[in-house]
C-alpha cells in the first residue's frame, strides 16, 4: 500500500483526499517509480480544487511532476535503483502523476537526475524552474543577447517568475519584475532584478501599440497582460510565452508583430522532446545557485497539498513549494 492524493467526480461532489491504494491499482506504464518528491504548480492548484478542467478522467493523482528511484522497469533505459525525474506528458491530467509515494510511467517521459542535483532541489525546481529554462532558451535561439536591453518578467512573485529572474540575471540581463506584491521587491531583488514595475501597468486594457520599454519577455500570466507585454515590446524583440495566470485569451491587435517585427513564441513544457529535456535540465544545475533554493521554497507534507493549493490560486505562496510525500 501506498498514499496518493486522489480526485474523485460524480454527479453530486469533486473531491481531493488524502487515500491508501494498492499497487494493483497503478496505472500501465514501463517503469514504477518510489517517488521521494512532488511539488504544486498553479496547474496542480486547479486540479485539487476543481477550479480549472484541468482533470481529464476520474479517479486521478494530481501532480505534474515528481523525483524518485526506479523500482522496476521493463524500458531497457532503466534500471533498479536509478534517480529519474518528470515533467509534464499528462501526469496528473490523464495519467496518474506525482502527488503520491508511487508513480508508473511511460520511460520515454522521464529523464535521469542530473549529476551533481539532489531530489529535494530537483523539485524545488520542479516545472516552474524547467519552464523558465525552456523560456530562456526560446528567446537565445531568437537571438535575444543581454545587450539588446532588458527582459521584463511577470508574475514575479511566482514559481516561474521567480526562476526567470534567477536565470535572466545569472546570464547577464537586466531584468524587470512585474508584481502585484509590491513589498517582495528587495526579494525580487535578491534574486537579480534591477526594475520592479506594479503588474496594475500591464492588466488592465491598453494601446495596440505602446512605448517600447523591453528588449524581450518572460510571460506565465496572459490575457491583457502579455497583450500589453507584446505592445511595449522593442523592435525586432521577442516574448515568450508560458502560462495563462489572468487567462486564457489574447485581446491584442497584430500591430507589435506587424509593425515592430516582435515575434511571440509559445512555450510549451508538457511534451518537449528529450534531449531538450536534458539540456534544459543540465543547464538547470550548472545556472542556478542550487543553495539559493532555500531561500525560495518550503517544504509541505501530502495532506497538507490539498489546502496549499487552495492558497497558490489565492496568490498567498511565494516562490516553490516541494512536496515531501513521505512524510
Amino acid at each position: 500500500m501506498f498514499k496518493a492524493i486522489v480526485i474523485d467526480k460524480d454527479a453530486s461532489a469533486y473531491q481531493a483526499r488524502l487515500a491508501d491504494l494498492s499497487d494493483e491499482q497503478l496505472p500501465d506504464g514501463d517503469v514504477t517509480v518510489r517517488v521521494s518528491y512532488s511539488t504544486l504548480n498553479y496547474k496542480d492548484g486547479l486540479a485539487v480544487s476543481g477550479q480549472g478542467p484541468v482533470v481529464r478522467q476520474f479517479p486521478m493523482v494530481p501532480g505534474i511532476d515528481f523525483v524518485g528511484t526506479v523500482e522496476a522497469s521493463t524500458d531497457s533505459r532503466y534500471r533498479h535503483g536509478d534517480k529519474v525525474l518528470l515533467n509534464g506528458w499528462g501526469v496528473g491530467e490523464a495519467h496518474w502523476g506525482g502527488l503520491a509515494q508511487k508513480a508508473r510511467v511511460k520511460g520515454d517521459w522521464l529523464i535521469p537526475l542530473p549529476l551533481g542535483m539532489t531530489e529535494r532541489q530537483a523539485m524545488a525546481i520542479g516545472t516552474a524552474g524547467y519552464t523558465s529554462m525552456l523560456c530562456l532558451m526560446a528567446l537565445e535561439r531568437h537571438g535575444v543577447r543581454p545587450d539588446h536591453g532588458k527582459v521584463l518578467v511577470t508574475g514575479a512573485n511566482g514559481g516561474v517568475g521567480s526562476f526567470a529572474i534567477a536565470l535572466l540575471a545569472r546570464n547577464g540581463y537586466s531584468v524587470i519584475a512585474a508584481t502585484g506584491r509590491p513589498e517582495e521587491a528587495e526579494y525580487l531583488k535578491q534574486l537579480g532584478a534591477e526594475t520592479i514595475i506594479h503588474r496594475a501597468e500591464l492588466s488592465e486594457p491598453g494601446r495596440p501599440l505602446g512605448k517600447e520599454r523591453w528588449a524581450a519577455a518572460i510571460d506565465s500570466v496572459g490575457s491583457h497582460t502579455l497583450a500589453n507585454v507584446c505592445a511595449g515590446t522593442q523592435a525586432e524583440g521577442a516574448v515568450a510565452a508560458c502560462g495563462l495566470a489572468q487567462g486564457m485569451d489574447l485581446p491584442a491587435t497584430v500591430a507589435p508583430f506587424i509593425l515592430r517585427g516582435v515575434s511571440l513564441l509559445g512555450v510549451n513544457s508538457v511534451t518537449q522532446p528529450y534531449l531538450r529535456r536534458v539540456e534544459a535540465w543540465n543547464r538547470l544545475c550548472a545556472e542556478l545557485d542550487l543553495e539559493k533554493l532555500i531561500d525560495i521554497t518550503r517544504e509541505i507534507t501530502l495532506e497538507q497539498s490539498l489546502q496549499s493549493a487552495q492558497d497558490l490560486l489565492q496568490g498567498k505562496v511565494r516562490g516553490r513549494l516541494v512536496v515531501d510525500v513521505n512524510r
